[in-house]
């Protein structure tokens, strides 16, 4: 079977079937099981889990998020994520202020502490894709992102604006 093709794909010529597919997503779940065996050793010792890194990383690329922003990001439910935030709140590694229109509404941001959690989980990471970047090339790297930019799709833009600069 051929998946179809999408209004606007750059190549054409670019055919897909199903082995190649399901190679790919073999790859992805690798991949996946790669990266959060790392975050998962440096978790180990900090007494947190994946849902914390996330948050954490999610709230020093986007300052301000809140719990409804973090579970459209993460998938989590509302609950699950107010309850991630909540932990990392009475952990000190994060702030959590009253929204300016809505009380409800509680934008969260990185302690220094929280900021230096993420730094010592994200570092095992980076090093995992800097490697992987440096296997595919300067031409591997730009195809790799445009392709997770698609999988990722609308999340990109939820929430405060990406930092770019860490």
């Amino acid at each position: 079977m051929i998946a179809p093709l999408q209004p606007g794909s750059d190549d054409p010529r670019l055919i897909l079937r199903e082995e190649e597919l399901d190679g790919g997503l073999e790859l992805i779940l690798l991949a996946e099981a790669s990266l959060w065996a790392a975050v998962d050793a440096a978790l180990e010792s900090e007494g947190l889990g994946r849902s914390h890194w996330r948050a954490t990383f999610l709230l020093r690329r986007r300052p301000g998020i809140g719990v409804q922003d973090l579970s459209r990001l993460t998938s989590l439910s509302k609950q699950a994520a107010s309850r991630t935030l909540a932990d990392l709140e009475k952990a000190g590694l994060v702030e959590r202020l009253s929204g300016d229109l809505d009380g409800r509404r509680r934008p969260a941001s990185l302690t220094p502490e929280g900021m230096a959690f993420e730094q010592r989980t994200a570092e095992r990471l980076r090093a995992l894709l800097a490697r992987a970047y440096r296997t595919g090339g300067l031409d591997g790297v730009a195809g790799a992102r445009r392709i997770l930019a698609a999988l990722a799709g609308p999340r990109q833009g939820v929430g405060a604006a990406r930092r770019t600069v860490s």
